[in-house]
């Protein structure tokens, strides 16, 4: 009772894995996918991205970006995501950056910080 779990972001492949569970933080609320999951297309929130199979789970910091859910898979596609391993301070403030950048222009200020709440919640959720 698995599903093919794949996280691609524009820099690398992070992930090709079977997982149990996958756990999004998806625009419209967080989400967990097993096997036999409907069909959905959501995009992502900035957050923590956690997969969990037969070696453990699996923690990705994660942008933004779209996670295609079937009753087989997983596939996400990440603006930008790093193994929580690889979270220091310094690659931290930068994907805080980017998401301040990307936010900057939006009309819906509600939004934008939120976005800049959600990556701040996740930093502190990894001890930064």
């Amino acid at each position: 009772m698995a599903v093919q779990f794949d996280l691609v972001s524009p820099e690398r492949r992070l992930a090709s894995v079977q997982a149990t569970e996958v756990q999004i933080p998806g625009a419209e609320g967080d989400l967990t996918a097993m096997e036999g999951h409907a069909p959905t297309i959501t995009t992502l929130r900035p957050g923590i991205l956690k997969a969990v199979g037969a070696a453990g789970t699996t923690s990705y910091v994660v942008t933004g970006g779209f996670a295609e859910i079937t009753a087989t898979g997983v596939s996400v596609l990440a603006e930008r995501a790093v193994p929580v391993e690889e979270a220091t301070p310094a690659v931290m403030e930068s994907l805080l950056a980017d998401v301040r950048a990307a936010t900057a222009g939006l009309d819906d200020r509600d939004a934008a910080d939120r976005a800049v709440a959600d990556l701040m919640a996740a930093r502190s959720t990894i001890g930064q």
